[in-house]
């Protein structure tokens, strides 16, 4: 039988959360042993530091403006062909439970036709941080049913999946999304909701070097972050005794990963929405069928390669229009001419565009947020990672950069038109 495959996605959490990401304090010990025993690939990016773009990226397998899907409350489109056609197409029984985020309904019930392909189990809130709080909420069934929990939601969530795994159908391989609205601040109370004990638990944290000495409310709010963080490595550790106890666990691929990353209102107002690693750097971790041996993977990934890899490992051929590459393709060693950047589009802050390189980063922006995209950009980051790891330092009209900022203009403008169709004219910082 082709292999079950488990998508765990959390949401707006920073890669050094984790402990095989650098992470001092013991967060993340089950993500850190499935790291040991799969692949962490050590340099994982979003596509677009938001919700609801990233997520249609994933589900798609192309950048949020090629779906249409730019900016937070926009349907991703009817007949948009996801992961989960393609699996169920090839046999797969697939299912989603937790925050959807592609529907635009809120706190109400995400209609069939609005689930992306989702038909055989579906237990969700297109916007779970509307319909729930740390400790209690809902969310709705297939028939778009309310279904309530009480408990810590990461808990809650997690009990959902175990009783998926213990009674669908065993005929079929099944593909499960498990999408955690954790480590995500709660919208309506403006604080980040970790378990009972949190601030305590967690208030001899190391402070990254991005957030030092910066304003924000990461002070208050940090303690609290990790627990959520806490809180899902614990449930993951859950999920994967339940697989072995099920005899699943070797013939089952886990991917872990986020959408976005969180600054703390250091680089804007809010939490993401920015060109910077802590908003748009994650952590990737896989284990399972063709991702064993505790291998780090150092290249430049993204979340436009996920589609391509659940694909592939349900012995799909990726289709000619999605963007990215499956990720057994690195871990195979199969390719010798992986990308040299990553490319994000941001929006709802402003209109903007970057690329990551192993050493650079640099964006260009217009503060007009409505437009999914510009003929013209202006120059607004340049960081040298190599030597400002943090990105204290913007380099943007440093004169003796100019050509480093040219040559890096110019792939930003071949990756804008090879995704958009377009090469748009960049001009320098005002």
């Amino acid at each position: 039988m082709p292999p079950n495959i488990l998508f765990l996605f959390s949401d707006q959490q920073r890669w050094d959360t984790v402990g095989c990401y650098g992470q001092s304090l013991p967060i993340t010990p089950n993500l850190d042993l499935m790291a040991s025993e799969g692949t962490k690939f050590d340099l994982a990016f979003t596509t677009q530091p938001v919700c609801g773009p990233a997520r249609a990226c994933v589900q798609t397998g192309r950048y949020p403006t090629e779906t249409g899907n730019y900016r937070n409350g926009i349907p991703l489109p009817v007949g948009e062909l996801t992961i989960a056609d393609y699996l169920r197409k090839a046999g797969y029984e697939v299912g989603y439970i937790g925050k959807w985020h592609l529907a635009a309904t809120g706190d109400r019930p995400v209609p069939p036709h609005l689930r992306g392909g989702y038909k055989d189990y579906w237990l969700g809130a297109d916007a779970l941080e509307h319909t729930s709080h740390g400790y209690d909420g809902h969310m709705f069934d297939a028939d778009m049913k309310q279904i309530d929990f009480k408990g810590y939601r990461v808990d809650c969530q997690t009990d959902f999946v175990l009783e998926y795994l213990r009674t669908r159908d065993q005929q079929k391989p099944f593909f499960l999304f498990v999408s955690y609205l954790e480590p995500h601040f709660q919208n309506d109370h403006n604080h980040f909701e970790g378990p009972n004990g949190s601030k305590e638990r967690f208030k001899n944290y190391e402070v990254p070097g991005d957030l030092r000495d910066l304003p924000g409310d990461w002070q208050e709010e940090f303690p609290d972050y990790l627990g959520c963080c806490w809180s899902i490595d614990q449930n993951i550790g859950r999920i994967r005794n339940e697989l072995a106890s099920l005899g699943l666990a070797d013939n089952t691929l886990i991917v872990y990963t986020s959408d976005h990353g969180c600054h703390f209102r250091t680089r804007n107002g809010e939490y993401k929405r920015s060109c910077h690693e802590s908003s748009i750097r994650i952590p990737m971790i896989a284990y399972g069928p063709g991702f064993h041996g505790g291998k780090v993977i150092n290249e430049l990934v993204s979340l436009i390669d996920i589609a391509p890899t659940i694909l592939a490992a349900a012995g799909i051929e990726k289709p000619l229009y999605m963007r990215g590459q499956p990720l057994q393709d690195l871990v195979s060693g199969k390719t010798n001419n992986w990308r040299q950047e990553v490319f994000v589009q941001i929006s709802e802050s402003q209109t903007g565009r970057a690329i990551r390189t192993k050493r650079w980063k640099y964006s260009v922006s217009i503060p007009d947020a409505s437009k999914p995209s510009s003929n013209t950009y202006y120059e607004d980051f340049l960081y040298d990672l190599k030597n400002d790891p943090h990105e204290q330092v913007n380099l943007i009209k440093d004169s003796s950069y100019a050509s480093i900022r040219k040559e890096l203009a110019e792939i930003l403008k071949n990756s804008v038109r090879d995704v958009e169709g377009k090469e748009p004219e960049i001009l320098p910082a005002v």
